[in-house]
């Protein structure tokens, strides 16, 4: 799975603890399981099918032995599963894959988000669960229902485990490592941001590009303006938030013009970091305004 597409799914100043597991039924350089335990975007520990241990970040050379025998269970109940697929689609042949990603979320007022779930074999999505605590209800998607049907006892009992047991232990370990890593999830860095432009080599245009980079955690916004008004995004390239290699992030936007468009319109960039509470504008050689201290200016190229 995309990282970035998970994380883009809690809310900003909200926190999650997810697992990411991977099954291998076949022969391959990589272990036949692997698990990641992240908090937000923080690798907290890791466990694969070689070592059998769980091992956590900060501590690289310790180990877990109720995380390893959690995640043993895991690694079970995904290799029962992967064979069970693999009988009933009748993939018996070749390399074949079950993923899990499966976690819970605080919400910035202290409050207990959802508790989400998702399993797929060969990249298709083969349940999904989601449960809301606060409604105490659970949604579920199960495109597998033709090979397996689900009771109304079997309902209760699953709901059962979600309500009473699953999201419990999941919110209690969630807040253990939020307490834990707190310098680092909990950190707040400002955004610096940069608007340049440069001559492209193959024609006669000029690409502008406005640059924010060195923020933690990763919510921003990053407009580009031309004559006071937000550029089409079919124009505009770029946009990803991207990892630097430091732990913070990055994000470019670029706009190709001709030097004409330069000289008669009004380019400027604007950045608002989402848990700073800051508004950055930004136009050539100019400085507009800055709503807040939180964000630097760190150079204009003219």
């Amino acid at each position: 799975w995309n990282k970035n597409v998970i994380l883009a799914h809690v809310p900003t100043g909200s926190h999650s603890l997810m697992v990411f597991a991977t099954y291998i039924a076949g022969q391959t350089q990589f272990p036949e399981f692997t698990l990641v335990l992240m908090l937000d975007d923080v690798q907290v520990m890791y466990y694969d099918s070689v070592s059998l241990k769980a091992v956590h970040r900060s501590q690289s050379n310790s180990s877990d032995d109720n995380g390893a025998g959690i995640f043993s269970d895991i690694y079970d109940i995904m290799k029962d599963r992967t064979f069970y697929l693999k009988d009933h689609q009748n993939c018996t042949k070749g390399l074949h894959v079950y993923q899990k990603r499966v976690g819970c979320e605080l919400l910035d007022n202290d409050q207990p988000g959802l508790f989400l779930s998702w399993d797929a074999f060969n990249g298709q999505n083969t349940e999904a669960f989601t449960f809301d605590v606060a409604k105490r209800t659970m949604q579920i998607n199960l495109p597998w229902m033709r090979i397996k049907g689900m009771g109304q006892m079997e309902w209760l009992h699953v709901k059962f485990l979600y309500e009473h047991v699953y999201h419990p232990v999941c919110m209690k370990t969630l807040r253990a490592f939020l307490e834990k890593e707190k310098n680092t999830v909990m950190r707040k860095l400002k955004p610096k941001v940069r608007l340049f432009r440069k001559p492209l080599t193959d024609s006669q245009g000029l690409q502008i590009s406005c640059l924010a980079t060195g923020f933690y955690p990763r919510h921003i916004n990053l407009t580009l303006f031309r004559d006071g008004q937000p550029v089409d995004d079919d124009q505009i390239t770029g946009g990803e938030i991207l990892p630097n290699g430091d732990g913070t992030y990055q994000m470019r936007k670029s706009l190709v013009i001709s030097e004409e468009e330069l000289h008669n319109a009004y380019y400027k960039c604007t950045a608002n970091y989402l848990n700073l509470d800051n508004k950055l504008d930004i136009a050539f050689g100019l400085l507009l305004c800055v709503k807040n201290p939180h964000t630097t200016l760190i150079g204009i190229l003219r």
